[in-house]
């Protein structure tokens, strides 16, 4: 278990670094992607933002469940795993969802 709980602190990590350079990411993609600035000022912004830290990308995220840290088969409404909605759902955590038998 000690595996998945470094996973699960790496991805806050991770969510936390996106975060803070969010905004200039923003700002330098709009600067190079806009047709109406100069050749060298776009190529400057592209290499500013090629000199970002890789983990700062949306891109390198990826889901994982909050309880358990599984990575396949993640809901992104809950952000949990599909095993741990079936068990909280089957011990009425969530409200509204009840498991069916036939």
């Amino acid at each position: 278990m000690g595996i998945m709980k470094n996973l699960i602190e790496r991805d806050k990590k991770k969510r936390l670094f996106v975060a803070k350079y969010e905004q200039k990411r923003f700002i330098l993609k709009t600067i190079v992607t806009n047709c109406n600035l100069s050749l060298s000022v776009r190529w400057l912004a592209s290499m500013e933002l090629a000199a970002l830290p890789k983990n700062s990308s949306r891109i390198r995220l990826n889901n994982r469940c909050t309880a358990t840290g599984r990575g396949k088969a993640v809901l992104r409404s809950f952000r949990i795993s599909r095993i741990s909605l079936r068990t909280l759902g089957s011990c009425g955590l969530i409200s509204g969802l009840t498991k069916s038998s036939w």
